[in-house]
Protein backbone atom coordinates (compact mmCIF):
# COMPACT_ATOMS: atom_id res chain seq x y z
CA UNK A 1 0.00 0.00 0.00
CA UNK A 2 3.13 2.34 -0.01
CA UNK A 3 2.25 5.67 -1.97
CA UNK A 4 -1.63 5.32 -1.47
CA UNK A 5 -1.64 7.59 1.84
CA UNK A 6 0.65 10.33 -0.34
CA UNK A 7 -1.52 10.01 -3.10
CA UNK A 8 -4.29 10.82 -0.46
CA UNK A 9 -2.36 13.25 0.88
CA UNK A 10 -0.92 15.25 -1.48
CA UNK A 11 -3.22 18.65 -0.61
CA UNK A 12 -0.31 19.25 2.42
CA UNK A 13 2.51 20.20 -0.18
CA UNK A 14 0.82 20.87 -4.01
CA UNK A 15 0.03 24.46 -3.04
CA UNK A 16 3.91 24.96 -2.59
CA UNK A 17 5.08 23.48 -5.38
CA UNK A 18 6.36 25.38 -8.74
CA UNK A 19 6.48 22.28 -10.71
CA UNK A 20 3.10 20.18 -12.30
CA UNK A 21 2.12 18.05 -9.59
CA UNK A 22 1.15 14.81 -10.74
CA UNK A 23 0.22 12.54 -8.22
CA UNK A 24 -0.79 9.37 -10.13
CA UNK A 25 2.82 10.27 -11.30
CA UNK A 26 4.22 8.03 -8.81
CA UNK A 27 3.64 4.44 -9.67
CA UNK A 28 5.67 2.73 -12.30
CA UNK A 29 7.57 5.03 -14.76
CA UNK A 30 5.02 8.04 -14.25
CA UNK A 31 2.04 9.36 -15.89
CA UNK A 32 1.79 8.18 -19.51
CA UNK A 33 2.05 11.41 -22.27
CA UNK A 34 -0.98 10.22 -24.14
CA UNK A 35 -2.81 13.88 -24.63
CA UNK A 36 -1.13 16.68 -25.24
CA UNK A 37 1.79 16.16 -26.97
CA UNK A 38 0.64 17.62 -30.89
CA UNK A 39 -1.49 20.34 -31.34
CA UNK A 40 -2.43 18.58 -34.64
CA UNK A 41 -3.62 15.14 -33.19
CA UNK A 42 -5.45 17.01 -30.06
CA UNK A 43 -7.78 19.19 -31.63
CA UNK A 44 -9.52 16.08 -33.66
CA UNK A 45 -10.32 14.66 -29.96
CA UNK A 46 -6.62 12.52 -30.29
CA UNK A 47 -8.19 10.65 -33.17
CA UNK A 48 -4.94 9.64 -35.48
CA UNK A 49 -5.09 6.57 -36.91
CA UNK A 50 -5.95 7.40 -40.13
CA UNK A 51 -4.83 10.57 -40.62
CA UNK A 52 -2.19 11.98 -42.57
CA UNK A 53 -1.09 15.28 -44.39
CA UNK A 54 1.92 16.63 -46.56
CA UNK A 55 2.19 19.72 -44.17
CA UNK A 56 2.36 17.90 -40.28
CA UNK A 57 3.81 14.62 -39.14
CA UNK A 58 1.64 12.36 -37.63
CA UNK A 59 4.04 9.54 -35.99
CA UNK A 60 0.89 7.35 -33.88
CA UNK A 61 0.56 5.56 -37.56
CA UNK A 62 3.85 5.39 -38.96
CA UNK A 63 2.14 4.96 -42.77
CA UNK A 64 1.02 8.02 -43.05
CA UNK A 65 4.43 9.54 -43.55
CA UNK A 66 3.45 8.09 -47.32
CA UNK A 67 1.86 11.61 -47.52
CA UNK A 68 4.56 13.63 -47.84
CA UNK A 69 4.96 15.33 -50.67
CA UNK A 70 7.95 13.91 -53.12
CA UNK A 71 9.99 17.60 -52.95
CA UNK A 72 9.02 18.48 -49.45
CA UNK A 73 10.60 18.50 -46.16
CA UNK A 74 8.62 19.00 -43.20
CA UNK A 75 9.13 20.43 -39.82
CA UNK A 76 6.42 20.21 -37.09
CA UNK A 77 7.27 21.78 -33.64
CA UNK A 78 4.86 22.66 -30.64
CA UNK A 79 4.27 23.60 -27.46
CA UNK A 80 1.22 23.61 -24.37
CA UNK A 81 0.30 24.94 -21.55
CA UNK A 82 -1.75 23.12 -19.08
CA UNK A 83 -3.90 24.20 -16.28
CA UNK A 84 -4.88 21.87 -13.72
CA UNK A 85 -7.09 21.44 -10.61
CA UNK A 86 -6.49 18.29 -8.01
CA UNK A 87 -9.41 17.74 -5.93
CA UNK A 88 -11.25 14.93 -3.77
CA UNK A 89 -14.36 15.60 -1.71
CA UNK A 90 -12.81 17.42 0.88
CA UNK A 91 -10.45 20.21 -0.73
CA UNK A 92 -8.66 21.11 -3.86
CA UNK A 93 -5.92 22.49 -5.36
CA UNK A 94 -4.61 24.23 -8.63
CA UNK A 95 -1.47 24.09 -10.47
CA UNK A 96 0.11 25.36 -14.04
CA UNK A 97 3.09 24.08 -16.36
CA UNK A 98 3.73 25.01 -20.09
CA UNK A 99 6.39 22.35 -21.99
CA UNK A 100 7.71 21.50 -25.93
CA UNK A 101 4.99 19.12 -26.60
CA UNK A 102 7.04 17.65 -29.80
CA UNK A 103 9.69 17.92 -32.55
CA UNK A 104 8.88 16.08 -35.62
CA UNK A 105 10.22 15.86 -39.23
CA UNK A 106 9.47 13.56 -42.85
CA UNK A 107 11.30 13.65 -45.99
CA UNK A 108 10.95 11.72 -49.27
CA UNK A 109 13.45 9.62 -49.76
CA UNK A 110 12.18 8.05 -53.32
CA UNK A 111 8.42 8.63 -54.92
CA UNK A 112 7.54 5.31 -52.62
CA UNK A 113 9.73 6.11 -49.68
CA UNK A 114 9.18 8.57 -46.94
CA UNK A 115 10.75 9.01 -43.83
CA UNK A 116 9.83 10.44 -40.49
CA UNK A 117 11.40 10.98 -36.99
CA UNK A 118 11.46 13.60 -33.98
CA UNK A 119 11.36 13.52 -30.21
CA UNK A 120 8.22 13.92 -28.18
CA UNK A 121 7.97 13.51 -24.38
CA UNK A 122 6.73 9.58 -22.67
CA UNK A 123 6.17 9.81 -19.35
CA UNK A 124 6.46 12.42 -16.77
CA UNK A 125 7.06 12.20 -12.92
CA UNK A 126 6.66 15.08 -10.94
CA UNK A 127 4.74 14.97 -7.54
CA UNK A 128 5.15 15.45 -3.95
CA UNK A 129 2.81 14.34 -1.17
CA UNK A 130 2.92 14.73 2.67
CA UNK A 131 0.94 12.12 5.07
CA UNK A 132 0.79 12.75 8.91
CA UNK A 133 0.95 10.37 11.68
CA UNK A 134 1.50 9.09 15.11
CA UNK A 135 4.92 6.69 16.81
CA UNK A 136 5.36 6.20 20.49
CA UNK A 137 3.83 8.05 23.59
CA UNK A 138 1.85 10.55 20.74
CA UNK A 139 4.70 12.13 19.03
CA UNK A 140 4.20 13.03 14.95
CA UNK A 141 5.59 11.15 12.11
CA UNK A 142 5.81 13.02 9.00
CA UNK A 143 5.72 10.99 5.80
CA UNK A 144 7.01 12.57 2.76
CA UNK A 145 6.57 11.29 -0.88
CA UNK A 146 9.00 13.39 -3.52
CA UNK A 147 9.48 12.25 -7.46
CA UNK A 148 10.49 13.91 -10.37
CA UNK A 149 11.75 12.82 -13.90
CA UNK A 150 10.43 11.02 -16.05
CA UNK A 151 11.04 9.88 -20.43
CA UNK A 152 11.30 11.08 -23.65
CA UNK A 153 10.91 8.81 -27.12
CA UNK A 154 13.02 9.33 -29.99
CA UNK A 155 11.81 7.59 -33.27
CA UNK A 156 12.94 7.07 -36.54
CA UNK A 157 10.62 5.61 -38.90
CA UNK A 158 9.71 4.61 -42.82
CA UNK A 159 6.47 4.54 -45.16
CA UNK A 160 6.03 3.11 -48.39
CA UNK A 161 3.05 3.48 -51.10
CA UNK A 162 2.11 -0.21 -51.71
CA UNK A 163 -0.46 1.69 -53.92
CA UNK A 164 -1.22 5.21 -54.94
CA UNK A 165 0.13 7.83 -52.86
CA UNK A 166 -1.83 8.69 -49.99
CA UNK A 167 -3.34 11.81 -51.61
CA UNK A 168 -5.86 11.06 -54.16
CA UNK A 169 -7.75 7.99 -54.85
CA UNK A 170 -7.65 4.42 -54.22
CA UNK A 171 -4.21 4.12 -51.86
CA UNK A 172 -2.51 1.45 -49.75
CA UNK A 173 0.73 2.68 -47.30
CA UNK A 174 2.57 0.44 -44.95
CA UNK A 175 5.23 1.95 -42.09
CA UNK A 176 7.14 1.51 -39.17
CA UNK A 177 8.33 3.01 -36.36
CA UNK A 178 11.92 2.58 -34.15
CA UNK A 179 11.71 4.20 -31.03
CA UNK A 180 14.50 4.92 -28.30
CA UNK A 181 12.64 5.66 -24.84
CA UNK A 182 15.16 7.17 -21.98
CA UNK A 183 15.21 8.94 -18.76
CA UNK A 184 16.09 8.98 -15.67
CA UNK A 185 13.65 9.00 -12.38
CA UNK A 186 13.96 9.55 -8.84
CA UNK A 187 11.83 8.81 -6.21
CA UNK A 188 12.16 9.46 -2.57
CA UNK A 189 10.20 8.95 0.82
CA UNK A 190 10.94 10.94 3.80
CA UNK A 191 10.40 9.74 7.67
CA UNK A 192 10.45 13.20 9.65
CA UNK A 193 10.03 12.15 13.45
CA UNK A 194 8.38 15.29 15.23
CA UNK A 195 9.10 14.18 18.88
CA UNK A 196 11.97 14.23 21.62
CA UNK A 197 12.62 11.08 21.48
CA UNK A 198 16.06 10.66 18.70
CA UNK A 199 16.93 7.80 20.67
CA UNK A 200 14.69 5.25 19.11
CA UNK A 201 13.41 6.97 16.40
CA UNK A 202 15.66 9.14 13.51
CA UNK A 203 14.58 10.34 10.34
CA UNK A 204 15.14 8.75 7.71
CA UNK A 205 15.42 8.69 3.65
CA UNK A 206 14.93 5.70 0.86
CA UNK A 207 16.29 6.81 -2.33
CA UNK A 208 15.66 5.13 -5.52
CA UNK A 209 17.00 6.44 -8.78
CA UNK A 210 15.99 4.46 -11.81
CA UNK A 211 17.26 4.38 -15.35
CA UNK A 212 15.20 4.22 -18.87
CA UNK A 213 16.94 2.91 -22.16
CA UNK A 214 15.25 0.90 -24.25
CA UNK A 215 13.51 0.42 -27.74
CA UNK A 216 10.52 -0.55 -28.93
CA UNK A 217 8.39 -0.92 -32.47
CA UNK A 218 5.37 0.18 -34.07
CA UNK A 219 3.65 -0.77 -37.36
CA UNK A 220 1.27 0.41 -39.44
CA UNK A 221 -0.97 0.80 -41.94
CA UNK A 222 -3.31 3.08 -44.25
CA UNK A 223 -6.18 2.04 -46.75
CA UNK A 224 -8.25 4.57 -48.31
CA UNK A 225 -11.08 3.69 -50.94
CA UNK A 226 -12.99 6.14 -52.88
CA UNK A 227 -16.93 5.72 -53.15
CA UNK A 228 -17.85 7.50 -56.21
CA UNK A 229 -15.91 11.03 -57.41
CA UNK A 230 -16.87 12.84 -53.58
CA UNK A 231 -16.94 10.27 -50.98
CA UNK A 232 -13.48 7.89 -49.44
CA UNK A 233 -13.54 5.86 -46.50
CA UNK A 234 -10.30 5.20 -44.73
CA UNK A 235 -8.58 2.26 -42.31
CA UNK A 236 -6.40 2.46 -40.66
CA UNK A 237 -4.21 -0.44 -38.10
CA UNK A 238 -1.34 -0.11 -36.06
CA UNK A 239 0.08 -2.32 -33.72
CA UNK A 240 3.25 -2.23 -30.82
CA UNK A 241 4.84 -5.95 -29.95
CA UNK A 242 4.92 -7.16 -26.35
CA UNK A 243 8.36 -6.32 -25.02
CA UNK A 244 9.94 -7.10 -21.63
CA UNK A 245 12.82 -4.82 -21.17
CA UNK A 246 15.32 -3.87 -17.59
CA UNK A 247 15.28 -1.21 -16.12
CA UNK A 248 19.13 0.03 -14.49
CA UNK A 249 17.85 0.78 -10.74
CA UNK A 250 19.42 1.84 -7.55
CA UNK A 251 18.55 2.29 -4.32
CA UNK A 252 20.02 4.19 -0.97
CA UNK A 253 18.27 3.97 2.65
CA UNK A 254 20.13 6.36 4.84
CA UNK A 255 19.33 8.38 8.05
CA UNK A 256 20.20 11.95 9.04
CA UNK A 257 19.51 14.07 11.68
CA UNK A 258 17.53 17.88 11.87
CA UNK A 259 16.46 19.64 8.79
CA UNK A 260 18.80 18.41 6.34
CA UNK A 261 18.76 15.34 4.20
CA UNK A 262 22.77 14.44 4.68
CA UNK A 263 23.54 10.70 5.32
CA UNK A 264 24.67 9.85 9.09
CA UNK A 265 24.13 6.00 8.32
CA UNK A 266 23.88 4.75 5.30
CA UNK A 267 21.31 1.53 6.10
CA UNK A 268 21.62 -0.15 2.39
CA UNK A 269 23.46 -1.18 0.64
CA UNK A 270 25.43 -3.15 3.42
CA UNK A 271 29.40 -2.12 3.04
CA UNK A 272 31.22 -3.93 0.54
CA UNK A 273 27.31 -4.87 -1.20
CA UNK A 274 25.80 -3.27 -4.51
CA UNK A 275 22.83 -0.65 -4.38
CA UNK A 276 22.27 -1.91 -8.16
CA UNK A 277 19.42 -3.80 -9.25
CA UNK A 278 17.56 -4.73 -12.30
CA UNK A 279 13.77 -4.11 -12.50
CA UNK A 280 11.62 -4.97 -15.52
CA UNK A 281 9.23 -2.98 -17.75
CA UNK A 282 6.45 -4.60 -19.77
CA UNK A 283 5.16 -3.41 -22.91
CA UNK A 284 1.93 -5.73 -23.49
CA UNK A 285 0.71 -6.36 -27.27
CA UNK A 286 -1.09 -2.90 -28.14
CA UNK A 287 -3.47 -2.77 -31.33
CA UNK A 288 -5.05 0.77 -32.86
CA UNK A 289 -8.40 0.36 -35.04
CA UNK A 290 -9.18 3.77 -36.68
CA UNK A 291 -12.14 4.36 -39.57
CA UNK A 292 -12.96 7.91 -41.26
CA UNK A 293 -15.34 8.52 -43.89
CA UNK A 294 -15.03 12.13 -46.15
CA UNK A 295 -16.56 14.45 -48.21
CA UNK A 296 -13.11 14.85 -50.22
CA UNK A 297 -11.53 18.14 -49.49
CA UNK A 298 -14.79 19.50 -47.21
CA UNK A 299 -15.32 17.15 -44.25
CA UNK A 300 -13.93 14.32 -42.83
CA UNK A 301 -15.31 12.16 -39.44
CA UNK A 302 -13.22 9.27 -37.81
CA UNK A 303 -13.22 7.24 -34.72
CA UNK A 304 -10.52 5.45 -33.25
CA UNK A 305 -10.30 2.46 -30.57
CA UNK A 306 -6.71 1.05 -28.95
CA UNK A 307 -6.90 -2.27 -27.28
CA UNK A 308 -4.37 -3.58 -24.31
CA UNK A 309 -4.24 -6.09 -22.40
CA UNK A 310 -2.88 -3.82 -19.45
CA UNK A 311 -2.28 0.19 -19.90
CA UNK A 312 0.91 -0.07 -21.95
CA UNK A 313 3.58 -0.07 -19.01
CA UNK A 314 3.66 -2.81 -16.36
CA UNK A 315 6.82 -2.30 -13.57
CA UNK A 316 8.10 -4.80 -11.44
CA UNK A 317 10.86 -3.85 -9.49
CA UNK A 318 13.41 -5.77 -9.01
CA UNK A 319 14.25 -6.05 -5.17
CA UNK A 320 12.72 -9.24 -3.40
CA UNK A 321 12.13 -7.30 -0.32
CA UNK A 322 10.90 -4.00 -1.96
CA UNK A 323 12.56 -1.25 0.43
CA UNK A 324 9.87 0.84 -0.60
CA UNK A 325 6.78 -1.55 -0.26
CA UNK A 326 4.52 -3.05 -2.14
CA UNK A 327 3.25 -1.01 -4.76
CA UNK A 328 -1.01 0.07 -4.46
CA UNK A 329 -1.15 0.22 -8.68
CA UNK A 330 -2.12 -2.98 -10.34
CA UNK A 331 -2.92 -3.97 -14.13
CA UNK A 332 -5.40 -5.22 -16.66
CA UNK A 333 -6.89 -4.59 -19.48
CA UNK A 334 -7.04 -1.40 -21.24
CA UNK A 335 -8.81 0.19 -23.36
CA UNK A 336 -9.48 3.70 -25.32
CA UNK A 337 -11.80 5.45 -27.83
CA UNK A 338 -11.82 8.59 -29.61
CA UNK A 339 -14.38 10.38 -32.06
CA UNK A 340 -13.78 13.36 -33.91
CA UNK A 341 -15.02 15.68 -36.72
CA UNK A 342 -13.34 18.01 -39.06
CA UNK A 343 -14.29 20.89 -41.76
CA UNK A 344 -11.52 20.75 -43.95
CA UNK A 345 -9.97 23.92 -45.69
CA UNK A 346 -9.24 24.39 -48.98
CA UNK A 347 -6.03 26.18 -50.81
CA UNK A 348 -8.46 27.29 -53.86
CA UNK A 349 -10.73 29.07 -51.37
CA UNK A 350 -11.53 32.49 -52.68
CA UNK A 351 -11.32 33.96 -49.01
CA UNK A 352 -8.65 33.41 -46.01
CA UNK A 353 -11.29 31.70 -43.62
CA UNK A 354 -12.49 29.30 -46.24
CA UNK A 355 -9.22 28.24 -45.97
CA UNK A 356 -8.57 27.50 -42.51
CA UNK A 357 -9.70 24.04 -41.00
CA UNK A 358 -11.20 23.06 -37.34
CA UNK A 359 -12.35 20.24 -35.79
CA UNK A 360 -13.20 18.97 -32.35
CA UNK A 361 -13.49 15.63 -30.68
CA UNK A 362 -14.33 13.40 -27.69
CA UNK A 363 -12.08 10.95 -25.78
CA UNK A 364 -12.36 8.44 -23.35
CA UNK A 365 -9.35 6.37 -21.88
CA UNK A 366 -10.57 3.20 -19.74
CA UNK A 367 -8.24 1.14 -17.26
CA UNK A 368 -5.34 3.96 -17.05
CA UNK A 369 -4.44 2.62 -13.79
CA UNK A 370 -5.80 0.50 -11.45
CA UNK A 371 -5.53 0.71 -7.25
CA UNK A 372 -5.76 -1.42 -4.48
CA UNK A 373 -8.23 0.80 -1.65
CA UNK A 374 -9.20 -1.27 1.13
CA UNK A 375 -8.22 -4.31 -0.42
CA UNK A 376 -10.83 -3.48 -3.38
CA UNK A 377 -9.58 -2.42 -7.12
CA UNK A 378 -10.45 1.26 -7.91
CA UNK A 379 -9.94 1.43 -11.93
CA UNK A 380 -8.70 5.00 -13.09
CA UNK A 381 -10.37 6.02 -15.80
CA UNK A 382 -9.78 9.29 -18.24
CA UNK A 383 -12.09 11.44 -20.40
CA UNK A 384 -12.33 14.87 -22.45
CA UNK A 385 -13.21 16.84 -25.43
CA UNK A 386 -10.99 19.35 -27.47
CA UNK A 387 -11.10 21.74 -30.64
CA UNK A 388 -9.16 23.49 -32.71
CA UNK A 389 -7.99 25.43 -36.10
CA UNK A 390 -5.09 25.22 -38.68
CA UNK A 391 -4.23 28.27 -40.06
CA UNK A 392 -2.38 28.48 -43.19
CA UNK A 393 0.25 30.63 -43.48
CA UNK A 394 2.74 31.43 -46.60
CA UNK A 395 0.28 30.42 -49.50
CA UNK A 396 -0.29 27.41 -47.49
CA UNK A 397 3.21 25.46 -47.10
CA UNK A 398 2.71 26.31 -43.74
CA UNK A 399 0.44 25.53 -41.15
CA UNK A 400 -0.08 27.06 -37.25
CA UNK A 401 -2.40 25.05 -35.37
CA UNK A 402 -4.44 25.97 -32.10
CA UNK A 403 -6.40 23.71 -29.55
CA UNK A 404 -7.73 23.74 -26.37
CA UNK A 405 -8.91 20.46 -24.05
CA UNK A 406 -10.00 19.40 -21.22
CA UNK A 407 -9.85 16.23 -19.46
CA UNK A 408 -10.51 14.55 -16.31
CA UNK A 409 -8.83 11.51 -14.52
CA UNK A 410 -9.90 9.51 -11.90
CA UNK A 411 -12.74 10.56 -9.64
CA UNK A 412 -13.28 12.61 -6.29
CA UNK A 413 -13.55 9.97 -3.73
CA UNK A 414 -9.98 8.84 -4.53
CA UNK A 415 -8.18 12.16 -6.28
CA UNK A 416 -9.72 13.58 -9.34
CA UNK A 417 -7.30 15.60 -11.15
CA UNK A 418 -8.67 18.52 -14.13
CA UNK A 419 -6.66 19.80 -16.96
CA UNK A 420 -7.09 22.11 -19.51
CA UNK A 421 -4.00 21.65 -21.94
CA UNK A 422 -3.58 24.49 -24.58
CA UNK A 423 -1.19 23.34 -27.41
CA UNK A 424 0.10 25.65 -30.15
CA UNK A 425 2.18 23.64 -33.11
CA UNK A 426 3.81 25.40 -36.21
CA UNK A 427 4.37 23.00 -39.00
CA UNK A 428 6.48 24.51 -42.07
CA UNK A 429 6.52 22.31 -45.97
CA UNK A 430 9.77 23.45 -47.76
CA UNK A 431 10.90 22.66 -51.07
CA UNK A 432 14.09 21.54 -50.62
CA UNK A 433 14.30 18.78 -53.41
CA UNK A 434 13.10 20.78 -56.57
CA UNK A 435 15.56 21.27 -59.37
CA UNK A 436 15.73 24.14 -61.08
CA UNK A 437 15.59 24.69 -64.41
CA UNK A 438 17.89 27.78 -64.76
CA UNK A 439 20.72 29.33 -62.70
Amino acid sequence: MIGLIGLLGFMGSSAAQNAFNLPYSQFGIGTAETFGTSAMSDRMGGVVYTRGGAHWVNPYNPASYACVGTESFVFDMGSNIQLSRLRNNSTSAKDADGNVSHIFFAMPITSWWKIGGGLMPFTNVDYQSVAKGTYGDGGTVKTVYDGFGGTSMAFIGSAFNIIGDGAKGRSLQMGFNVNYITGTINRRIFYIFEGNDTTHYINSCHHKYSRVGNFTFDLGLQWREPLGEKYALGVGLTYKPYRNMDISDKALVYTYYGNGETATDTVFPAPGTDASFTSTLEMSHTVGIGLSFERTGRWMVAADATFAKWSGMKYTEGLSNSLFGSSAASYGPYSSYALGFEKTGSMDASSYWGRISWSAGVHVQQGVMRLMLNSSESRIDEWGASAGVSLPMRKGRSLLTLSVGYSSMGNKELLQRETITFGSGVSTCERWFVKRKYN
